[in-house]
């Protein structure tokens, strides 16, 4: 069975931010970056639900960069939420993980 694979609005703000942010250490690692963070998302449609569950949402673990994929899974949805630099406070990551709930 498939699985459907949706980045959400905010999802893709971070991952917007996070590329400007690469581009501007270095040029070209940002788009690096993105293509990893769409490779691990993409890993979803084997591995969801196979992640710890961390703010109410399973968090997948980049494998090239660190940063956190927070995701959830309704029927053969899977909605990724958040991707998220874990070098942030654990307390700011916690209160926007938790405030992009429904």
């Amino acid at each position: 069975m498939s699985r459907v694979l949706v980045v959400l609005d905010h999802a893709r703000d971070d991952i917007e931010a996070a590329r400007d942010f690469y581009d501007g250490c270095e040029l070209g690692v940002g788009e690096y970056f993105v293509d990893c963070i769409l490779s691990d998302i993409s890993s979803l449609q084997f591995y969801f639900g196979s992640h710890r569950v961390h703010f109410c949402f399973h968090r997948l673990l980049s494998k090239r960069f660190p940063f956190a994929i927070y995701y959830e899974l309704v029927d053969d949805i899977v909605s990724i939420v958040a991707v998220l630099d874990m070098r942030m406070h654990p307390s700011k990551i916690r209160s926007m993980v938790l405030n992009r709930r429904d």
